[in-house]
């Protein structure tokens, strides 16, 4: 079985190559496109079929929760893994409902994407604990 193939979703350029280094440093990956919005990354999933896709929240044309959404139905057996800026539980909710596997913050790309993504390819998911704690700490509203 060679590597494992990896389409990483970002509209932000710098971070888009940060990304792909990153990967780089596990030779059992091979990143096959970097898309730049949300619709040409449904396009390249269905023609590419990865095992794994690095998809951003935020992006133009079709956000990365719609692009997930389109991305299980045109590619049904690659792993989604989210990688944002955003917190909010209720983004992180839906990306798990819509099936993805797994939720990492960018500023902790650098210490867990690699093992975000090991877990995305045995079928485990991924959740970074601070996303929920981080929004769970705040005071009850009244």
């Amino acid at each position: 079985m060679g590597p494992v193939r990896i389409v990483v979703v970002d509209d932000f350029e710098p971070w888009r190559r940060s990304i792909v280094s990153i990967l780089k440093e596990d030779q059992e990956i091979e990143v096959v496109y970097q898309a730049v919005d949300g619709l040409e990354a449904v396009e390249k999933c269905q023609e590419l079929q990865p095992g794994v896709v690095v998809l951003d929240v935020g992006l133009p044309k079709l956000n990365g929760l719609e692009a997930a959404r389109l991305i299980r139905e045109v590619s049904p057996n690659s792993k989604i893994l989210f990688l944002s800026t955003g917190r909010s539980q209720d983004v992180v909710r839906e990306a798990l409902r819509i099936g993805a596997a797994g939720y990492l913050l960018k500023e902790s790309a650098g210490l867990h994407l690699l093992s975000a993504v090991r877990a995305a390819i045995l079928g485990e998911e991924f959740l970074q604990f601070t996303v929920l704690a981080e929004n769970e700490a705040e005071p009850p509203k009244q």
